[in-house]
């Protein structure tokens, strides 16, 4: 059974999402995590023989370029429920192409997405245990994989 995700096998994960549902090239950078002010945050849990959530974090605006790319349609101006849907789509592709490299005892949870201002997002009883940062022509954008400690 596979218990953890390694680096490599998740940038491969969210190049092939990305580049699938927006026709968008994104690679991996190293930019520092650090957000001050507006984000949004989607994830997913993975539960069952691997305990774990997987988040992706991007800007408001950002997010509303994904959701035009998705929807085929100008950007909304503003975050509304196509943008969270977009977004939370987005968190359960990634979670999804994870379990699949996983054991058949892992279920995924409904994507759950929160935007504002200076929010902490945590998963009780987790750590990082991967977080890659992404580049794109719409900016930069973080994936984190959360394993639940036993």
């Amino acid at each position: 059974m596979q218990t953890e995700v390694c680096t490599d096998v998740l940038a491969q994960i969210v190049e092939s999402v990305f580049l699938t549902m927006m026709e968008l090239e994104v690679l991996p950078c190293d930019a520092p995590w650090n957000f001050v002010g507006d984000r949004m945050t989607s994830l997913v849990y993975l539960t069952g023989d691997w305990n774990g959530a997987v988040m992706l974090e991007c800007d408001p605006h950002q997010a509303c370029l994904f959701a035009g790319r998705i929807l085929c349609m100008d950007p909304p101006e503003t975050v509304d429920d196509d943008v969270r849907d977009v977004l939370g789509e987005l968190a359960n592709m990634i979670g999804g192409n994870m379990k699949s490299g996983m054991s058949t005892g892992v279920r995924l949870s409904m994507p759950s997405v929160m935007n504002g201002r200076d929010y902490d997002v945590r998963v009780c009883g987790s750590e990082v245990q991967n977080r890659i940062a992404f580049q794109c022509e719409d900016g930069n954008f973080w994936v984190t994989v959360l394993a639940t400690r036993e």
